[in-house]
């Protein structure tokens, strides 16, 4: 290429980009995370919360709570977790106007211009309904000037250029999603949920607890913040000890093997997504496959999760390669950023 034609391809990028502030949006159950073309990357809980009466809403000074502000306020709040597994609960107009307020405040976030367009892509679970995706993106359309959905396991893939002969594993709260990447849009036969993810290990745990420390109190956040700091597979990189109330008195517990049973019931399912999508591959290429896993989303960071993974594969698969990316929190929003800039200005036009 010239130098002439590279100054006319760059004078083009800068036309298309000229007015416009590119988000990339990964909406999950448990955290929202943004990439902005104007550099700006924030991440939020996915939780929305108003007000329980006017005496509530006196002391907060506002009418909605949203993240960290609205679990440090919740009992004076209407709580609510507008995702669940994943997806948008439509049937329910409370949860619908949650939605809405999360993605604003996200999209807020980001600190556009007031004389910007904004154009978003979300990532949305890889096998998420029709109706569900609609409901997201009427709830984003109040926020933003052009908006279109796409795979979360995909958008890791794209921001990566790890497009062909690849598995993506992203572990949100709700679901984690599978996707196998051969140089195409991934279509309805490439993609799998699984419902056992983030949630459901922290159920598990809570179940383990409450067998193993008779009399002890706690919360659901309580058993998050337990597996968020402690959780791993394999060999314990140190005894995980916590202090819970008995009768209203803290009480020292070891949970290692509590923490470490409940973590490991993730990766059974895993392996028989894995199996079923290199299974049903061209067999030529699975070596491929299961050569180049990765491994994403804040599921990822379960201490030695890819290790366990790749015994597993060992045994029940003839081997293979776990890669953890290296931003689990960013990667699904980095990815669906890239692929919002990429898209023709004609696209982002034709959606508006």
């Amino acid at each position: 290429m010239t130098a002439a034609n590279e100054a006319t391809d760059d004078a083009k990028d800068n036309d298309k980009d000229h007015g416009v502030l590119y988000i990339g949006m990964d909406l999950g159950t448990s955290r929202t995370a943004i990439s902005a073309s104007n550099g700006v990357r924030e991440c939020m809980f996915s939780l929305v919360g108003y007000p329980k009466d006017h005496v509530a809403r006196k002391l907060l000074g506002k009418d909605v709570l949203i993240g960290k502000e609205a679990a440090e306020k919740r009992l004076s709040l209407q709580f609510y977790r507008p995702l669940e597994k994943g997806v948008l609960k439509q049937d329910d107009q409370k949860s619908l106007k949650a939605a809405a307020d999360l993605i604003r405040a996200a999209i807020a976030a980001a600190r556009s211009r007031k004389d910007e367009l904004i154009y978003c892509v979300i990532g949305a679970p890889a096998q998420a309904s029709i109706r569900s995706k609609e409901a997201i993106i009427e709830a984003a359309r109040e926020s933003v000037d052009s908006v279109m959905l796409c795979s979360e396991p995909f958008a890791v893939a794209y921001g990566l250029d790890m497009l062909e002969d690849a598995l993506v594993i992203d572990i949100g709260a709700g679901t984690a999603d599978l996707c196998r990447m051969h140089g195409t849009m991934p279509e309805d036969a490439d993609q799998i949920t699984i419902d056992i993810a983030g949630d459901a290990i922290d159920e598990e745990l809570a179940r383990l607890i409450r067998e193993s420390c008779p009399g002890a109190s706690f919360s659901t956040q309580m058993v998050k913040d337990i597996k968020e700091r402690y959780s791993f597979l394999g060999d314990p990189p140190e005894r995980v000890m916590v202090d819970l109330p008995v009768d209203g008195k803290p009480t020292s517990f070891d949970i290692t093997d509590s923490v470490k049973a409940a973590c490991g019931i993730i990766v059974p399912p895993l392996i028989a997504g894995l199996k079923q999508l290199i299974a049903s591959f061209d067999p030529e290429f699975q070596h491929k496959l299961r050569q180049r896993v990765l491994l994403a989303g804040g599921g990822s960071m379960i201490r030695g999760l890819e290790s366990a993974i790749e015994r597993a594969m060992a045994r029940d698969m003839g081997g293979g390669k776990v890669i953890k990316i290296e931003e689990p929190i960013y990667g699904g929003s980095n990815g669906a950023l890239k692929i919002a800039h990429d898209m023709p200005k004609e696209f982002w036009e034709d959606l508006r």
